[in-house]
């Protein structure tokens, strides 16, 4: 490719909307434009990063046989409703109704396409175990997209779905899924990912994991033990909690007026009391519009993934006018007096553990003093629903956790009988018994792969992606290209590397030195070719290198030996 005609343009400003590195330097480098929120365009650049990295991961989906299909991304809302998940998931699923009058929806994930798809071909124990995948266009009405090609609405996956006649073959497959997207991740150079135990959730089944880029710029937050391998979102961590007898013995609850201190940070505030002596309440409804009432202690923050497996249900926030319903005010609930029938109530172990605790009244600018959960409300369920912190046990080893954040690359599930047993997908065993097949589920994100290389290969001038998914191998520069011996050089050179298979992107525009080098150093591209007045002088190409550690080296290789070293270069990148 030659410069003169790439499509694509490359800018010094950094754009207002991009807040991390990796998403200024996709958008400055000319790899993607924005389309509307959530939504956008990949130029030729970002085209070739994203075939390169489906080629990667359709070798390692074959390497454990996997069968590659094309599901549809429209599909009739018949099959979510045969699942049970029409209903059960939000806004972000996009329905609509055909000409016809149909309802349908767009695909944001293919679980029910795939088991549509299956229903149909199985018939025979002796058919499993089989997988099949994807590398598909989904749209997901994401409320809050960020991050440039991080949390999009339109996006590229690859989805596989593995069908089973027992848990164990399960088990064995999905150990082999694990390991191979441990090589996806290491063959499109993100050395930083780990596999850390996740929800599951809307996704359905009992295990899940997730594979997280660890980034600063991370929208997930990992709870990690440095003295073992115990890692988790911290959406299920857990912790190892010790907890003396509950104090029963002291003084009387006592009211007292708080007005407007509605909130936590606002009564501790107003009563000189620290955040851990306020009982934090806070009040949902599940999708049944029943109440629940979760209590931690005004240090810690509800698990709400945690309190959804719980209840077994998803929960919204109960609204200001809703509070009447169950004898309450908004911002002064308390579980003192509060009618069981009208509420579930939960508390926090180690709120229930506590003592001599500020808590709401019921009542307008209102608290209760001396509350002490043991003794005040001894009929309240307890189950661990606070956040993991920083600081706490490791529930396997008893280290120290620590808190950190990633970018979620890639996951995958569980999913048991799931939504085979709901939509009705058999075979028979050889007994000649109708069985349900047991189905796991794998996910990688190829936009959001893409998006975690471009933050973790960045420096202040540029990209710097690793050979194995650069647009290019090699980046020419023709430095005075209105001189015949700079052209003829690089001409040949050119030639010579495209002949031998190579990709080459031929910078042959009369810009300055100071501009091609500002370009090249945006697109990223590993080995960079310099042909110039000055090293022709004594018959040499100038060679440098986009790579983490090796920006200042630089190689004067002769004329006529380029293209061999150039060919040297990318074996040793390749194998490094």
């Amino acid at each position: 490719m030659r410069m003169s005609s790439l499509l694509g343009k490359r800018t010094k400003e950094v754009p207002k909307e991009a807040v991390t590195a990796g998403h200024q330097f996709l958008l400055r480098g000319g790899y993607i434009r924005q389309v509307a929120a959530g939504i956008y365009s990949l130029l030729p650049l970002g085209t070739r990063i994203v075939h390169k990295v489906q080629s990667i991961i359709r070798d390692e989906m074959n390497a454990i046989g996997g069968q590659e299909v094309e599901l549809p991304l429209v599909m009739p809302a018949g099959l979510w409703e045969e699942s049970g998940r029409y209903h059960a998931i939000g806004d972000e699923l996009v329905r609509f109704a055909d000409r016809t009058d149909h309802p349908m929806v767009l695909g944001m994930t293919h679980e029910e396409a795939v088991v549509h798809l299956v229903r149909s071909e199985l018939s025979s124990y002796r058919q499993l175990p089989f997988m099949v995948y994807q590398i598909r266009l989904k749209f997901r009405d994401e409320p809050r997209s960020r991050g440039g090609l991080v949390r999009v609405r339109e996006f590229t996956m690859k989805d596989a779905y593995s069908f089973h006649g027992t848990q164990d073959d399960l088990d064995q497959y999905y150990e082999q899924c694990l390991h191979a997207y441990e090589r996806i991740f290491l063959r499109t150079g993100l050395s930083d990912v780990i596999c850390v135990q996740s929800d599951t959730g809307m996704m359905g089944g009992k295990v899940a994991h997730e594979f997280m880029f660890l980034t600063e710029v991370g929208e997930d937050t990992l709870i990690l033990c440095d003295a073992c391998d115990y890692r988790a979102n911290r959406e299920i961590a857990a912790s190892k909690r010790e907890f003396s007898e509950p104090e029963k013995d002291g003084p009387s609850a006592e009211p007292v007026d708080t007005p407007g201190a509605t909130t936590i940070e606002g009564l501790s505030k107003q009563l000189k009391v620290k955040l851990e002596q306020c009982l934090k309440s806070v009040v949902l409804m599940t999708d049944k519009e029943e109440p629940v009432l979760a209590m931690v202690l005004g240090d810690d923050e509800v698990n709400l993934q945690g309190l959804k497996r719980i209840v077994r249900s998803d929960l919204r926030p109960m609204r200001v006018e809703e509070f009447g319903t169950i004898d309450s005010v908004a911002g002064f609930v308390g579980a003192k007096g509060l009618d069981r029938k009208k509420v579930r109530c939960i508390i926090d172990r180690r709120a229930a553990h506590a003592s001599d605790l500020v808590a709401g009244a019921n009542q307008l600018d209102k608290h209760l003093l001396h509350i002490y959960p043991a003794r005040d409300f001894p009929d309240v369920e307890q189950a661990d629903i606070a956040m993991v912190k920083p600081g706490e046990a490791c529930p396997k080893c008893g280290g120290k956790l620590r808190v950190t954040r990633g970018i979620e690359v890639g996951n995958i599930f569980q999913l048991g009988t799931k939504y085979t047993e709901s939509m009705g997908c058999t075979y028979t065993d050889e007994s000649g018994v109708s069985k349900v097949p047991i189905m796991g589920c794998y996910g990688i994100g190829v936009g959001r792969t893409v998006a975690a290389v471009a933050e973790e290969r960045n420096d202040k001038f540029g990209l710097m992606w690793p050979i194995s998914i650069a647009p290019y191998q090699v980046h020419i520069c023709a430095l005075n290209a209105d001189k015949e011996d700079v052209v003829e050089v690089a001409e040949k050179l050119y030639n010579s590397l495209l002949g031998e298979g190579l990709e080459v992107i031929y910078d042959d525009r009369s810009e300055a030195p100071g501009a091609q080098f500002a370009e090249a150093d945006l697109i990223g591209v590993p080995i960079r070719a310099i042909v110039s007045p000055r090293n022709l002088k004594d018959g040499n190409v100038e060679f440098k290198y986009r790579v983490p550690g090796r920006t200042k080296e630089v190689d004067l290789v002769p004329v006529a030996d380029a293209a061999q070293h150039v060919k040297q270069k990318i074996s040793e990148l390749m194998t490094d």
